[in-house]
């Protein structure tokens, strides 16, 4: 472990190397900045708080940026736009296509139905803005239905806050109902809007249309923000209702690119119990932010004999790496299950 941690390379803000491409955000970053103060003002109130704060962190950190890199960004920018315009075609989808190509799908996703269902449900976007406390108070006495739209159209961290301020019973039936919404029809956003415009002004709901919110990767995306006993508790008795739904919740609570994302000290130990081919296979299919937290936590000559059996090892089966990964998630999920590690960045703190 020692050997592990001395040999663990410096976190660098500079902007990846022109052999490495630039994130979405990044991209974003480099335009607001290439924009002027009035003009991405002008883009930032557009945003949300979420948006807003990963944007800005971008920008704050981006070092090294090249004349190259600023007009490779400005010119597919002005491409997106040459190829595209909103006259003649339908507002909406010009807009998810600018956006998924300006930022990524995933992130685009949620961007795109918060833009969509905002521009008539002013009060339910305010909510953004609140301190869970807040919206879980505002929210404490409506029925369950409601309360899951709502935790749906927050993002994940701040609806597990609220999810957390709500009475046990509560909690595990506004799960389910996330789990088990399948979008949200305009009656259901009109009744919405209905509830908030008392606090805000709402807006006029006539002219929208159904919002892919919801779903079981929302609520799995919600409990792993969650305290533990919090998460056993709604899991357990989500289960006793519905075995397969709480089954298909845990699959998607934790999956093989989440490796990322966990601490290095567990990651480590991880590393210890996984057998070298089973790693060798999986990595072949897994995203470079893995692979990086995997070289990251081995020493610099495992490292390099990992990267070069990689390069060695040739093009792989699908079939072969999602059953690598599956062990390696088997083996993860049983460790944390016995103490040894930390999944879903909600281990203990350490002093």
């Amino acid at each position: 472990m020692a050997e592990a941690a001395a040999d663990q390379q410096e976190v660098k803000t500079e902007l990846p190397n022109k052999k490495k491409p630039l994130s979405g955000v990044e991209r974003a970053a480099i335009l607001m900045l290439s924009l002027g103060e009035q003009d991405a003002s002008e883009v930032m109130k557009h945003l949300g708080p979420k948006e807003v704060q990963g944007l800005g962190q971008t920008m704050a950190q981006l070092g090294g940026v090249t004349r190259d890199q600023v007009s490779d960004v400005l010119s597919e920018f002005c491409d997106t736009v040459d190829s595209q315009t909103a006259l003649g075609v339908e507002a909406d989808e010009y807009i998810r296509n600018v956006l998924t190509k300006a930022l990524g799908e995933d992130k685009a996703d949620s961007l795109v139905d918060r833009i969509l269902l905002g521009k008539g449900s002013k009060g339910l976007e305010s909510l953004r803005w609140m301190e869970p406390r807040a919206v879980a108070e505002m929210i404490r006495v409506e029925h369950p239905q409601i309360i899951a739209i709502v935790l749906s159209f927050l993002e994940a961290d701040q609806s597990a806050e609220v999810l957390s301020m709500l009475p046990d019973q509560v909690r595990t039936d506004v799960t389910l109902r996330i789990a088990t919404l399948d979008g949200i029809q305009p009656n259901a956003l009109h009744e919405l809007d209905e509830i908030f415009e008392r606090q805000f002004a709402g807006g006029n709901t006539s002219n929208l249309k159904s919002a892919n919110l919801g779903g079981v990767k929302k609520a799995a995306d919600i409990l792993n923000f969650v305290d533990s006993n919090v998460e056993t508790g709604v899991l357990d008795n989500i289960n006793d209702v519905d075995p397969e739904l709480s089954q298909n919740i845990q699959d998607l609570m934790f999956v093989f690119d989440n490796l990322a994302d966990i601490d290095d000290r567990s990651v480590q130990a991880l590393l210890r119990e996984v057998p070298s081919d089973t790693l060798i296979t999986a990595l072949k299919g897994s995203e470079d932010a893995v692979k990086d937290k995997v070289f990251k936590n081995m020493s610099k000559r495992a490292g390099e004999m990992l990267k070069d059996d990689l390069e060695a090892k040739g093009p792989v089966r699908l079939s072969d790496v999602e059953e690598a990964q599956k062990e390696i998630l088997g083996i993860a999920r049983r460790m944390a299950e016995a103490g040894d590690i930390t999944l879903g960045g909600k281990g203990d703190q350490y002093v």
